[in-house]
């Protein structure tokens, strides 16, 4: 399950289902309703997201969001799972709540551990739509 090819974030230093609640609670500050699960079985937390509020800074695309974490050697990694496609004039509000979302879990996590924590950007971090064609220039 852990192979790296799928992640968007990691975290060293704190676990899975600290990550998840991390994300969850950010969610909840930006308008949205949360659903979590646990797996005992695979080791898993599963996040989902059902925006309520009226958000400026999220796309339509972003209504409902979907985010599986597993647990890592020595910390978790979390895969956004949905939405998939993201319409080529939303693709720029999109990446911005991306953006704001890693850069939220970075301050946070390094915040609240007193920098014992650290979120890790993967080589290459995969979020569903990045390798779909704009319809414009790159």
């Amino acid at each position: 399950m852990a192979e790296g090819n799928g992640d968007w974030l990691r975290v060293r230093g704190i676990g899975r289902e600290r990550f998840a609640a991390y994300l969850a609670d950010y969610l909840g500050t930006i308008g949205y309703t949360v659903e979590r699960s646990e797996s005992a079985e695979g080791g898993e937390s599963r996040i989902t997201g059902h925006l309520q509020k009226m958000n400026p800074a999220v796309p339509p695309a972003a209504a409902s969001l979907e985010f599986r974490f597993y647990p890592t050697s020595g910390g978790a990694a979390v895969v956004w799972e949905a939405p998939v496609e993201v319409p080529a004039p939303e693709r720029a509000r999109m990446d911005r709540l991306v953006r704001e979302i890693s850069s939220h879990l970075e301050r946070a996590i390094a915040t609240e551990s007193h920098a014992t924590a650290k979120v890790v950007r993967p080589a290459l971090p995969h979020l569903p739509w990045a390798n779909a064609p704009t319809g414009g220039a790159a």
